[in-house]
């Protein structure tokens, strides 16, 4: 049988700590590190392998996989003095499913072709739910080969695992999923709110709309959340204005019309500013209730 390679991971957040006990499970030896030890401990109870610095994770492992929070914290990873790129042994492989800035993916790709290292990045979809199922969707940019390479490891953590072309590419198409959930989460909220006001049912509501025309990922998942006022974060508000930051920079470089995309973020923004910034993109329908 072949040997699995050492893994690294760094950033155990809602997301990571899932990715990182799948890959647990499935018998991978776990090199681990973030920036607050105790949000790691339930994952080194369960055999991961703790470590201080990223470059020490970077000096021990075959293929390390970042899940950070901001493009800052992907250029302070990679590219800083106790960075990967620095302290990466040659030939390893690098894997960023933070959701970050397409151009700065690129830059990552080349630093890491100048030190004999291969980076892929790999936005993920899904949600803790996909996480804890290992059922997220993987979208990737980089080289054929060594998305192949890791192809077994993407298959422990996603279902739905596409090379979606060269470095950079990922983080495109993860801008494409959260354009699109921006529109659909205010008429996942409208649709909420509408339904209470009409003095509806919500929940026999939505056993009516989600398998239809109207259905979604958000509708199905989230609704249920805002119905029985769980505002827990499966994603949170504050990432998801990060997103569409990017998508926004990205889309005007291209010179796209956004006006959807634009009034989401607006409405992110204002719900953050009351407060919300640490809750579930679901709480979105606060706005909705609250409105005169």
């Amino acid at each position: 049988m072949e040997k699995k390679p050492v893994l690294g991971f760094i950033g155990i957040g809602v997301m990571g700590e899932s990715m990182v006990r799948n890959l647990i499970k499935a018998g991978y030896r776990m090199l681990i590190s973030t920036r607050t030890k105790q949000k790691a401990e339930a994952l080194i109870q369960e055999g991961a392998e703790w470590y201080d610095e990223v470059k020490d994770v970077a000096a021990n492992a075959d293929v390390i996989i970042t899940m950070v929070g901001y493009p800052k914290d992907v250029e302070e990873v990679y590219i800083g003095e106790n960075g990967l790129l620095e302290h990466a042994r040659a030939h390893s492989i690098l894997i960023d499913m933070t959701t970050s800035s397409p151009a700065l993916a690129e830059e990552i790709y080349q630093h890491a072709l100048s030190k004999q290292l291969y980076a892929l990045d790999a936005p993920v979809s899904g949600g803790d739910v996909g996480a804890k199922e290992g059922k997220l969707s993987i979208m990737v940019g980089g080289e054929l080969e060594v998305f192949e390479n890791v192809q077994p490891i993407f298959e422990v953590i996603g279902q739905n695992i596409v090379l979606q072309g060269p470095a950079g590419a990922g983080q495109h198409t993860k801008m494409c999923n959260q354009i699109a959930i921006a529109s659909n989460m205010i008429g996942v909220s409208e649709a909420i709110v509408y339904a209470e006001k009409a003095g509806l049912n919500p929940t026999t509501v939505l056993e009516s709309i989600e398998f239809g025309a109207a259905g979604s990922w958000s509708l199905s998942n989230l609704a249920p959340r805002m119905i029985s006022n769980r505002f827990e974060p499966g994603f949170y508000v504050k990432h998801f204005i990060k997103d569409m930051t990017i998508a926004l920079e990205s889309a005007k470089q291209m010179g796209m019309l956004t006006p959807g995309l634009e009034l989401s973020k607006k409405l992110y923004e204002d719900l953050a500013e009351r407060g919300e910034e640490d809750s579930g993109t679901q709480a979105l329908v606060k706005l909705f209730r609250e409105a005169k």
